[in-house]
């Protein structure tokens, strides 16, 4: 959410921290956004307004990045599958999917479908797509995702011809996809925006297509985007073109981008927004407690955490024993108790709990001060200090929100009161936040990971290259590299998580992470709001939203 950098990515993340997930609330005015809850009228007005908290970096399929775009994109676009109300994929751009006996061919056959221009959606579509995003020129940072391809990896990372690439468009309506190795949650990931399709016609004629709202912007999902106000607003209307189109009730769709949680919750509460805190906007962290008292507040746990990142190249943080003992001297317990308040679990792993289990206690004591202490003093020998006075101030930084901020401001206190060491905080706003730390321009930096797929693989492959899309720290590790590659190809199950556990713990004893705590979302809606899908992955959908 990059996921997940869901953000991540993107502020999925910042909001996931004091967020929940599902929820009903009071409309103050009596319901004026959704009509009169209580009339079961048909004239009821299908217009659904919510906040978004950022400008989108990228509505392009391919460069997507992070949980804002992708918010925007699950809306709009759709792929081969969709994942339901049930949490499980189905059919969507698909109508027949044939799979191989070993697992490796898919054959997708397309049902009739067409673009918002009225252009076919073809299988053609999907194979440009794809190689688009795993052409290097086109610095796709998801490419990764698509690397269960057979030759999609080679071709992305090592000069490898595009042609060689396991999708090919059979004819107009068959798409036959090769894997590099049989892979369980293929059908999942076909409805990851990585896998959404673009309309080759128009992708072909403008290469900046997808830079603005216009009749170039060509979706085949729920909904169309008809305006795109950088910085301030998206709107989407009903798509009367989606091959679905009698399941979607909403006639539109209004994201504004206010980055400012009270301004949110004000606004949800004199009935100008329907939705407010996750998993696209953001509650309060002190209105929190004051939500659950009233009943208004839902609280449902996703797969996700927040951590800071360590740039492991440079400075102090390239010492792992520093970046240990950082690890350490948090105390995750009192910044959810008294910070977040949204029932999130304190995180001392980086696969969520939800896919490991044990994770629910991780690798080692949550505040363990002491051995945070042990480790310091192993890392300024190494680095030639006698004591953490001469350890240079370490930058924190972090995206524009408020409650990154609180969270960075307390644990600028914890280091400082637990190890001595003194923290400089700062902070931009989302694009340009995502730029800096894509390209190693920090110390400790906050992101968070939503995960794609219900699977641990996609909180660990991330990091498997040091120039890999989404890595952002720069470590690379031959053991860790080694586990992930031998997970792809054991066909038993318990075999399997065994090497991704192993691979897990790989990581945690090098720390180019530091994980705080895991998500859940939390939020408050107006009553008469049903039908909004908000998955166990962190993510929403609107195609089924209505007003009662």
């Amino acid at each position: 959410m990059k996921k997940r950098l869901s953000i991540f990515f993107s502020m999925l993340l910042v909001l996931s921290m004091f967020l929940a997930a599902c929820g009903g609330k009071d409309n103050a005015d009596g319901g004026e956004k959704g009509g009169d809850k209580d009339s079961g009228k048909s004239n009821v007005p299908q217009e659904l307004s919510v906040n978004i908290n950022t400008e989108p970096p990228s509505l392009h399929p391919g460069l997507a990045k992070d949980a804002t775009s992708g918010t925007v994109l699950r809306q709009t676009f759709e792929g081969l599958t969709r994942i339901g109300e049930d949490g499980q994929p189905h059919e969507a751009a698909a109508e027949k999917i044939d799979i191989s006996d070993d697992q490796t061919v898919y054959t997708f056959t397309l049902r009739d479908a067409t673009w918002s221009n009225g252009d076919p959606v073809t299988a053609k579509d999907f194979e440009y797509a794809w190689k688009w995003a795993l052409d290097p020129n086109n610095q796709s940072e998801y490419a990764y995702q698509l690397y269960y391809i057979k030759g999609a990896e080679e071709a992305n990372l090592n000069g490898g011809s595009l042609d060689d690439v396991g999708v090919v468009a059979k004819d107009d309506k068959t798409l036959e996809v090769t894997l590099a190795n049989p892979t369980p949650f293929f059908l999942e990931l076909t409805a990851f925006y990585t896998y959404l399709p673009i309309n080759s016609k128009i992708a072909e004629a403008n290469p900046d297509w997808a830079n603005d709202a216009g009749e170039d912007y060509t979706s085949n999902g729920p909904f169309v985007m008809t305006e795109w106000s950088h910085s301030d607003k998206i709107l989407l209307e009903k798509n009367e073109k989606y091959w679905d189109a009698d399941t979607v009730k909403l006639t539109n769709i209004e994201m504004i981008m206010i980055n400012d949680p009270n301004t949110e919750l004000s606004m949800f509460d004199n009935g100008e927004l329907d939705w407010a805190g996750s998993p696209t906007g953001a509650l309060p962290t002190d209105a929190m407690q004051a939500l659950k008292d009233e009943g208004r507040l839902v609280t449902k746990s996703i797969a996700g955490i927040y951590n800071y990142k360590f740039n492991t190249t440079e400075g102090p943080t390239a010492n792992v024993n520093i970046r240990k003992a950082l690890a350490h001297a948090i105390n995750r317990q009192e910044l959810i108790d008294n910070i977040l308040q949204g029932e999130q679990l304190p995180a001392m792993g980086i696969v969520p709990p939800t896919m490991f289990p044990e994770n629910e206690k991780g690798y080692f004591p949550d505040n363990d001060v002491e051995t945070a202490k042990e480790f310091l003093q192993k890392g300024l020998e190494e680095l030639g200090y006698k004591d953490p006075s001469e350890l240079p101030a370490i930058v924190l930084s972090y995206n524009t929100s408020e409650a990154h901020q609180k969270i960075a401001q307390a644990i600028q206190d914890m280091w400082k009161n637990n190890l001595g060491i003194e923290v400089t905080l700062e902070n931009q706003e989302w694009a340009v936040y995502l730029d800096k730390v894509h390209s190693l321009d920090y110390q400790v930096a906050r992101m968070g990971w939503l995960g794609d797929f219900n699977d641990a693989i996609n909180f660990l492959e991330m990091y498997r290259d040091a120039k890999g899309g989404n890595n952002d720290t720069g470590w690379e590790s031959k053991e860790f590299q080694e586990l992930l590659a031998k997970s792809a190809t054991e066909g038993d199950h318990d075999a399997r998580q065994q090497m991704l556990k192993d691979a897990e713990a790989v990581f945690m004893e090098d720390m180019p992470v530091l994980p705080i705590y895991f998500y859940t979302n939390n939020w408050v809606q107006a009553d008469n709001l049903k039908g909004v899908v908000v998955s166990g992955l962190g993510d929403v959908q609107y195609k089924w939203a209505h007003f009662e």
